[in-house]
């Protein structure tokens, strides 16, 4: 019936309540997936709910041959909350980062036909259109759709002397994720980013920062990159934005703001009035001082409890990420997705990423109960995984 493109879990969600999904059994389960970073309010949030139900009853779509209220307000709220100047509103994060790479090639030729190259990550990932999949630094999900865009370079994430060694005055761009998502949770470094800003102004290139896993209040700062020493020329994000609605954003400053004009690009759904009234309530709460304080405070909490973990499994190498962005990495006795389906038996939802690392995604509402909860399932799911 639908198209072979999910390995998907036998496990049928009919409802949700915060961080408890319940199944088409009644069986309960701990969600620390969260959507894979969407479910920034968790399940059914009140707040959400009422948003949904008043503007189902009002507006749903007028396309953006026209202004709307609910995507002026998301405008003004993103802007405020992150300190950048425009917005435009996609459906998706791979859309978002469609826009962007668009910006770049743009702003590239207007200084030169020759500025037309994109430096990326290895093992970052930015999406599965053909566009993106350009700028993915993994092979598996490139290989069978070449050719690909060309006058995209891939660069060692952090290794400082290939990215002085690629960064030339051809580079119109380059993009990251300044934590990797889908690659394994690692971080760029203060020298490598310092490094980014140096050649980027040298250069004249624009730094595009993929904020749709990282960003969002997740690391207890609106945006990551508000903790880092670059403020990028354009930042992309989605996932938590909508809180479980489809929206993406692609926020610019600087000269970025000024590359496209009318007929460069465009979205028929990208900012209707629903999702973006969805969007302004989900950034009011997640932007709040209250909300960043808590998720810093859970975020150490949560690292300290998988620290704990750590000492009674080995296996364990090192706990990686920020805030709620966390995740640990297994060594290569264990594999991470047994792990996942160990912990997904005991009524726990966990996801994988590369290089055999374990995600730890619960939303920003976490309490310390739910996360004292996960550690004796997962202590228990890694008993049974060295038993096997």
């Amino acid at each position: 019936m639908l198209l072979n493109v999910y390995n998907r879990f036998p496990v049928n969600f009919v409802k949700g309540e915060g961080l408890t999904l319940i199944d088409d059994k009644g069986d309960r389960y701990l969600d620390f997936v969260s959507g894979i970073a969407v479910n920034a309010l968790g399940h059914a949030h009140p707040k959400m709910v009422e948003t949904i139900q008043k503007q189902a009853e009002t507006l749903l779509h007028v396309s953006n041959l026209y202004y709307n209220e609910a995507q002026n307000r998301a405008a003004e709220k993103l802007l405020a909350a992150t300190g950048y100047d425009r917005v435009f509103f996609c459906n998706s994060g791979a859309e978002a980062n469609e826009l962007a790479l668009k910006i770049a090639r743009k702003y590239g030729k207007q200084i030169s036909p020759s500025k037309n190259v994109i430096l990326y990550m290895k093992n970052s990932f930015h999406g599965r259109t053909t566009g993106t999949l350009a700028v993915t630094g993994q092979e598996k999900y490139q290989a069978d759709y070449r050719p690909l865009i060309p006058n995209t370079v891939e660069i060692e994430f952090n290794d400082l002397e290939m990215l002085k060694a690629h960064f030339n005055s051809d580079v119109c761009a380059i993009i990251l994720e300044p934590i990797q998502g889908e690659g394994g949770l690692t971080s760029a470094t203060e020298s490598f980013i310092t490094e980014i800003a140096r050649l980027a102004e040298e250069h004249q290139a624009l730094v595009i920062f993929d904020e749709i896993q990282c960003g969002m209040s997740r690391t207890g700062t609106v945006l990551y990159s508000d903790q880092l020493p670059l403020k990028a020329d354009v930042v992309t994000l989605a996932k938590a934005l909508g809180g479980g609605v489809p929206i993406g954003a692609c926020i610019t400053k600087g000269i970025a703001n000024e590359i496209l004009v009318p007929g460069d690009h465009g979205s028929t759904y990208g900012g209707n009035p629903f999702v973006c009234s969805v969007a302004a309530t989900v950034l009011d709460e997640i932007t709040s001082e209250e909300m960043l304080s808590h998720v810093k405070k859970m975020g150490e909490y949560a690292h300290s409890a998988l620290e704990a973990l750590q000492k009674k499994h080995p296996e364990i190498v090192e706990i990686r990420g920020k805030g709620l962005l966390l995740g640990f990495k297994l060594d290569d006795s264990l594999q991470a997705g047994d792990l996942v389906k160990e912990a997904l038996a005991r009524k726990l939802l966990l996801v994988s990423a590369g290089g055999n690392v374990v995600r730890y995604f619960p939303a920003l509402i976490v309490t310390e109960k739910e996360i004292n909860a996960t550690i004796p399932i997962l202590d228990a799911a890694l008993n049974a995984l060295k038993e096997a």
